[in-house]
């Protein structure tokens, strides 16, 4: 089943449990520090749980979290999706309307939006915040990955705490995947094979991880050989290589493009 059928459950339990009580200013800094000189601009919308719409007319998709998706075109929103777009405006409502922007490295995505770190009024990293409260996953997208670390550090506390979206365990094993999209997985690791495309990590013949020939030196090559019998857990947005006429005589069907080491660890 899809990672949104896999949570169905958990927001029928728990659609309205959220942390009773948010991280202070110090205790989301123990995340990630505040940058010494901030620029703020002022919010005109909170868009969802992860992008926020700015009053110069800059779309900004915060880095390193990602959300729960609000429904759209008919689709129900998933699970925490809207607790996750409501505590962010309770974040931006608290710091006066306004937040600091620290661009990425990489400005923009695909779909125009900018790309940037986004910080309380008290000096709060907000991506650290959501993902600490358990509202978010963590995505390392390189070469934006500065602060990869310490908002692992803060969704591990979520994780450990069991909030949000750790309340019920939303990491589904290779062989469940139904559908694209956004998705925790983990599984055997089969088989581990480099050529001209890449580094291949195959799970259980259901799933193909892949590190893109350009990001390959920035992954331990000598510690991904050593995974092969390893059970391992990744997570990234998972593609269906049987669209488009895409998928060859014994593949994988699912492809999970790895965009940094930090969407890449053992299974716990």
């Amino acid at each position: 089943m899809g990672f949104y059928l896999l949570m169905k459950k958990a927001s029928l339990a728990g659609a309205f449990f959220v942390p009773a009580i948010w991280l202070s200013a110090a205790q989301a800094e123990v995340f990630c520090p505040t940058p010494a000189a901030l620029s703020t601009f002022e919010v005109q919308r909170v868009v969802d749980g992860d992008t926020v719409r700015l009053k110069d007319g800059r779309s900004v998709r915060m880095i390193g979290v990602n959300a729960p998706e609000t429904g759209k075109k008919g689709r129900p929103d998933e699970p925490f999706a809207v607790a996750a777009r409501q505590r962010l405006q309770g974040l931006v409502d608290a710091s006066g309307g306004r937040v600091g922007v620290v661009s990425g490295r990489e400005g923009k995505d695909r779909y125009g939006r900018t790309l940037a770190h986004l910080y309380g009024a008290n000096g709060a990293n907000l991506e650290a915040q959501l993902l600490a409260e358990g509202l978010g996953f963590l995505v390392a997208v390189a070469p934006n990955v500065d602060l990869v670390a310490c908002q692992q550090a803060a969704e591990r506390s979520a994780r450990a705490a069991r909030l949000g979206l750790w309340r019920q365990s939303p990491v589904q094993k290779a062989e469940q995947i139904r559908q694209s999209g956004f998705a925790v997985v983990s599984g055997r690791v089969s088989k581990v094979e480099r050529n001209r495309g890449g580094i291949w990590i195959e799970l259980q013949d259901s799933l193909v991880l892949r590190v893109a020939p350009n990001l390959v030196g920035q992954f331990d090559n000598a510690l991904l050989k050593r995974l092969q019998g390893q059970d391992i857990e990744a997570r990234g947005w998972v593609l269906d290589r049987s669209r488009r006429g895409g998928l060859k005589s014994g593949q994988a069907r699912w492809l999970l493009p790895l965009t940094d080491p930090g969407m890449l660890q053992l299974a716990q």
